[in-house]
């Protein structure tokens, strides 16, 4: 069953229903009978007009093709809601410019720049009639009741509005709100889909264009993010040392990891046929960046091809990386420093995922006498 993620985004200042799926012509067929739909090359998604037509055509769509669009209700409830008017008043509105600027400053991705200010923006939306200094600990409560679990949304969207609700008070308003007061919801614990080595062993093999193997096959190789991959230089490879520096990721961290020698042919002999000027892998114009769309095209080709009717997805690559390093004996904390993970918690998932070492574990049942 094919997937479509939905969410409503500012683009060009106008709101949009944005959706992000992996590719299928018959999917993008459906998308582009709607009204007013379009491809946006800038945001490397589909954008249809943030209306009660779209959202009724879309969820049609859904239905006839089996589509799962796990954030439809959501966004249906969303479009509903009276708060959604994010006409603020003059001090909110500077408010939140202000909470922009905070925010570079600091360093934050672009999408988080755009998701926490969002937030802030419906927050003060929903305490329209109400001095921003006034807001208090019980409002947070309030909002987190009324808007967010009245409204269903997930528990990610619960855990980051809160977050940037309580920065933006910390950062602009200079007023602390209390995090015993204010409940955040339990984390789940969904493990992720892997590979078997064999797996990816076909995958690689069915991938017959030499560019798009060896993009598919860095990203094991290395255990990369999408976004890693894409902004590798040239310079990025030190086949001397016989390791990738990756720069800048997530949190704006730098790490080295381990390039396979096997890995450092590969990606000679995509070099020898390809030439990149600047970036590691490039787009059809020289000096451009390899787009995400094409990545992920030709990651769902190589699925095709190798039969694969798993629902993986590029980043479970990163998962079999980590998994299958585990499984060899490597120490976790190797793993963490690897992946380039913050805390050990988020690296400590891929101990429930590791076949051996539940193939080492003893069932109870096996004592009993029958």
């Amino acid at each position: 069953m094919k997937t479509i993620h939905i969410e409503s985004s500012l683009y060009q200042g106008v709101r949009h229903l944005k959706l992000t799926f992996e590719y299928d012509a018959a999917v993008i067929r459906g998308i582009k009978a709607i009204s007013d739909a379009r491809w946006s090359a800038t945001m490397r998604c589909w954008l249809l007009p943030y209306t009660d037509e779209s959202i009724s055509e879309l969820g049609k769509l859904g239905t006839d093709m089996n589509l799962y669009m796990p954030d439809y209700e959501r966004i249906q409830a969303e479009r509903r809601s009276r708060f959604f008017d994010r006409n603020l008043k003059h001090e909110s509105e500077r408010a939140v410019q202000l909470y922009q600027h905070f925010l570079r400053a600091q360093r934050y991705s672009q999408k988080t720049i755009v998701s926490y200010t969002e937030a802030v923006r419906t927050f003060l939306s929903y305490f329209k009639g109400k001095a921003i200094e006034e807001i208090c600990n019980e409002d947070v409560v309030e909002f987190n009741y009324e808007y967010i679990l009245k409204n269903r949304f997930s528990l990610s969207y619960q855990n980051q509005i809160i977050s940037s609700i309580k920065l933006f008070f910390s950062s602009v308003i200079k007023k602390e709100l209390t995090a015993m007061e204010i409940n955040r919801p339990r984390r789940g614990c969904k493990l992720p889909e892997i590979f078997s080595v064999a797996e990816i062993e076909r995958l690689l093999r069915s991938t017959r264009n030499i560019k798009h193997k060896a993009a598919l096959a860095l990203i094991y190789a290395c255990g990369l993010r999408r976004n890693e991959l894409i902004n590798l230089r040239i310079t990025s490879v030190d086949s001397n040392r016989k390791v990738l520096i990756i720069k800048a990721a997530k949190g704006n961290k730098d790490r080295n990891v381990p390039l396979p020698e096997s890995m450092i042919v590969l990606l000679r002999e995509y070099y020898k046929i390809y030439r990149p000027k600047i970036w590691l892998f490039e787009g059809q114009v020289a000096g451009t960046r390899y787009s995400e769309t094409s990545l992920r095209e030709a990651f769902v080709r190589g699925m095709e091809e190798s039969g694969n009717r798993k629902r993986l997805t590029l980043h479970s690559l990163r998962h079999s990386y980590a998994t299958h390093l585990l499984e060899n004996g490597i120490d976790l904390r190797f793993i963490q420093v690897l992946l380039g993970h913050k805390s050990s918690k988020t690296t400590e998932i891929y101990t429930h995922v590791s076949a051996r070492a539940i193939e080492r574990i003893r069932s109870p049942f096996e004592n009993l006498k029958l």
